[in-house]
Formats: structure tokens, C-alpha cells, sequence
């Protein structure tokens, strides 16, 4: 136990130097002034123009208070997952953080919206970020490293939204629970993209639950997270598992972390109650001996998914450099060209305020056609930067499937897991170790004898690794 509080420490040690390393580069690339707007305020006669208005902020005190209430917030959820193993614990802080991250902060800063940010920043210098957004951006990976997906367990709003409403589950095909995980890191791919060219930042405007920390917001998105929430009552956190972009970096982390929830095997009865209540089938169950005939079989499999990984790379390249002038009309500039266009063919018979707020800056037609066909021969690479990541995702996972490994006992998956605690809130031997039933037949009828002697709680490595 010694050792979960050295890495404890460490973690928060590097933690810690990461926020420095991020008060040193937000000193260096600050920018004075307010960003230039794409087009001037055009000048209008009997109108004024509102001037814009600087929200208040608590200052470099309540930066750094965000910073330490979210370390805080990672230590205890990490603490409470793999130490004292309190389903308890976990489900109260997972309401504070939903209470606090969420409504009171309103979902602002978000880790996962932050990317987009780092995004940015990576590739413009002149951007300037903000010391609360790559904190948070950078703390939650740091801890995921280390102590697995902590950071979901409890800690983020919006899967403590959804941990909250996930009382009816059931469980999604395997097929097609490997299908939909996918559209997360296509999402994580698309959304760099985005921001790096500043065509938008698709994280945050398609946030479901942002509507809701706000209380209020559009109809469509208010109706796209009422939606979500609803499917949430019979699929486990449906946004976590195939639609956050942050959470599919967190997954690949969490393969590589020092620690993570364990299923003890030397206490493990095997009752099968873990498997059953996961409702994000995290838990795998033992496997069963192979047959030559099965062995031939998979060995088969493996090679046909290595031979088709590098077809699936080309096509996805392929269809990205396709769909260039789609990805490329996502920026404003090229809608207001495309508006425009459409005004000076005579097809469009009524301008907008944005062809309108164009002609009022006095610049050339021309000017905008030659920006916009450049923007679209450069969306031609990003876009087939974007197919060729999105054919690497899907032959990395063709081959992930057609490996076999072996597993002895219940295992919980390192990047599926997200350490909400469900599966040892109903273990029976941890209701013994609690004192909540005397003993197992208790739960598990027909099981003779007590729970080995073997400590409960094991923080341990495994050899097993899942994408």
C-alpha cells in the first residue's frame, strides 16, 4: 500500500511540473489585445454598434483554485477507486464534481473542449492559452497514466451526468460496441483539424450537456443532450464511450497505467456478479481453452486483418481527399464565398447578415474566391490526413480483434473501464470485507466455505493491452 501513495505522490509531483510548464509558456506566448474579427464591422448609419464586454473573472487566485480543486478532485477519485475500493465515495464525489465542474462552473473549463485549445496553440503561436485550460487539459492524462480512468470515474461532469441516469442498462452487442467506439477517435481527429485551421470548434458547440450546466440554449442542442440522456437510461454513458474525443486519448493512456481497478483473482469466487452489472461490458470474463482447429482459425483471421489494414489505410486516405470541399465549407469564410457566389449568379434573391458584413468591408470579390479555393486545395491534404488517421484506427482495430489473449480469471478492461466502482459495489467478497453479509452464500447460493485470506485490494500490472 506504501507503493500506492509513493506513485500517489509522484503523480501529483508531475502534475504539479506540468502546471508549471504551462505558467512558463502562457507568459511567453500571451498576446496583448482582443483577436481581430474575420470581417470589420461594416458602417451603418442609424444603428450603433454594441460595444463588447469583458465577462468578470475571479483573477490568477481563482485560476489556481480550479487547478487545485481538480487535483484534489483526481487524488480522491483515484484514492477511493484503488485503495478503499468505496462505491460509496466514488458516487458521492462523482455528484460533487457534477455539482461544482458542472453547474456551477458551467462546464467551463472543460478537458475534453480544452483540446482544441492545445489544438490551436500547437500549430499558432500567437495563440495564447489560457493557464486553467492546458492544466486541465494536461492533469486529467497525467493521472490516467498512472491510476487508470479516474478522471471519468468521478471527477468529469459530463460522465457524472450519465453515471448518474445509467439505472436501466443493458448490454450492446460486442460487434457493435467495437463499431461505435470507433466515431470517437474519427470525432478526436476531425476536431484537431477544426481548430488547428480555426474552422471552428466542434467539441464545444456540439457539447449535450453544456445546454443543461447553462440552463439554457438552443432547442436542437437542447434536444440533441436530452437525447443522449435518455439513451443513457438503457446504454452506459453513450457519449463517453463513442462520441468523447478526450476519452479516446484517456483509453490509450489507461492501456500504459501503472495502476488501474482489479479484479483480485486469488478472492475471486466467480460468480459472475461483476460481468453482469458493468453496465459498459468493461469485464471480461475468463477464456476457454482453444481447440488446434480454433487455433488455425484465428491465425488465419490475424493474417487476412494484417493484409486488409494496409487496404483500409488507402481507401480511408482516399475518401478523406474526397470529401474536401464538404470539410472545407465547415469554415465561415468559405460559406460567406459560397453565399456570395450564389448572390452574384443571381440564384440567391435574398442576402445574409455575414454577404452583407463582407461588402461593408470594401474588400474585392475576387480576394474572397482566391481565399476560398486555397483554403479548399489545403482541406485536400487535412482531409486526407483525416482519412488516412481514421484507416489507421480501424486496421489497428481489425487486428486488436483478431488477437486471442488469455485470461485465467475476471478481468476488467484497461481502456474500456472507467473505474465507477459497480463491479465490486455488488463482489460479494467485498460486501464480506465490508461486514455488509456474514458470508458468500449469502449472495451466491450453493457457494460453500469463506473468502480466501488473501488481501482484498491488489493494485498490479497485467500483461494484457486492448486499444
Amino acid at each position: 500500500m506504501n507503493s500506492v501513495f509513493r506513485w500517489g505522490l509522484l503523480s501529483v509531483f508531475f502534475a504539479a511540473l506540468a502546471v508549471g510548464v504551462v505558467v512558463y509558456v502562457n507568459d511567453v506566448f500571451a498576446a496583448d489585445g482582443a483577436p481581430e474579427l474575420m470581417f470589420p464591422v461594416p458602417e451603418f448609419s442609424d444603428h450603433p454598434i454594441p460595444t463588447a464586454e469583458v465577462p468578470h473573472v475571479d483573477g490568477e487566485m481563482g485560476t489556481y483554485w480550479d487547478i487545485a480543486i481538480l487535483v484534489a478532485a483526481l487524488c480522491l477519485a483515484s484514492y477511493f477507486t484503488l485503495v478503499t475500493r468505496s462505491r460509496r465515495n466514488v458516487l458521492i464525489l462523482t455528484i460533487a464534481s457534477l455539482i461544482w465542474f458542472g453547474f456551477w462552473r458551467q462546464g467551463c473549463v472543460c478537458p475534453i473542449g480544452a483540446t482544441q485549445n492545445v489544438a490551436l496553440a500547437i500549430v499558432d503561436p500567437t495563440y495564447a492559452v489560457p493557464l486553467t485550460v492546458v492544466a486541465f487539459f494536461i492533469i486529467p492524462l497525467v493521472f490516467t497514466l498512472f491510476f487508470g480512468r479516474t478522471f471519468c470515474a468521478s471527477v468529469c461532469p459530463l460522465g457524472a451526468m450519465q453515471e448518474l441516469v445509467a439505472v436501466r442498462t443493458v448490454a450492446v452487442p460486442r460487434w457493435l460496441d467495437h463499431s461505435l467506439g470507433l466515431v470517437a477517435y474519427i470525432y478526436l481527429g476531425a476536431a484537431v483539424i477544426f481548430a488547428a485551421t480555426r474552422t471552428g470548434f466542434i467539441i464545444c458547440r456540439y457539447d449535450p450537456f453544456i445546454p443543461f450546466f447553462r440552463l439554457g440554449g438552443n432547442t436542437d442542442m437542447l434536444i440533441f443532450g436530452g437525447s443522449v440522456l435518455v439513451i443513457g437510461l438503457f446504454v452506459g454513458r453513450p457519449y463517453c464511450r463513442y462520441l468523447c474525443p478526450y476519452g479516446a486519448m484517456l483509453r490509450v493512456l489507461s492501456c500504459l497505467s501503472k495502476f488501474r481497478l482489479s479484479i483480485p483473482p486469488d478472492s475471486c469466487v466467480n460468480c459472475q456478479l461483476c460481468e453482469d452489472v458493468c453496465p459498459y461490458g468493461a469485464i471480461h470474463p475468463p477464456t476457454v481453452l482453444q481447440t488446434s482447429k480454433g487455433r488455425r482459425q484465428g491465425k488465419k483471421q490475424l493474417g487476412l486483418a494484417l493484409a486488409a489494414a494496409p487496404i483500409v489505410f488507402g481507401a480511408f486516405t482516399g475518401l478523406g481527399m474526397m470529401i474536401s470541399v464538404p470539410l472545407a465549407q465547415w469554415h465561415p469564410e468559405s460559406r460567406v464565398a459560397e453565399q456570395v457566389r450564389l448572390e452574384e449568379m443571381g440564384v440567391a434573391e435574398k442576402t445574409t447578415d455575414a454577404s452583407d458584413a463582407f461588402r461593408g468591408t470594401g474588400r474585392s470579390v475576387e480576394d474572397l474566391y482566391a481565399s476560398a479555393i486555397a483554403r479548399r486545395d489545403r482541406f485536400f491534404k487535412l482531409g486526407g490526413l483525416l482519412g488516412a488517421w481514421t484507416g489507421i484506427v480501424v486496421g489497428i482495430k481489425l487486428v486488436h480483434l483478431s488477437l486471442r489473449r488469455r485470461r485465467d480469471d475476471y478481468q476488467a478492461d484497461r481502456a474500456g473501464c472507467v473505474s465507477c466502482g459497480r463491479c465490486y459495489w455488488y463482489c460479494p467478497v467485498e460486501k464480506v470485507r465490508l461486514g455488509l453479509i456474514e458470508d458468500i452464500s449469502e449472495v451466491v447460493p450453493g457457494y460453500e466455505g469463506a473468502p480466501p485470506n488473501s488481501p482484498l485490494v491488489q493494485i498490479s500490472g497485467v500483461e494484457e493491452t486492448s486499444p
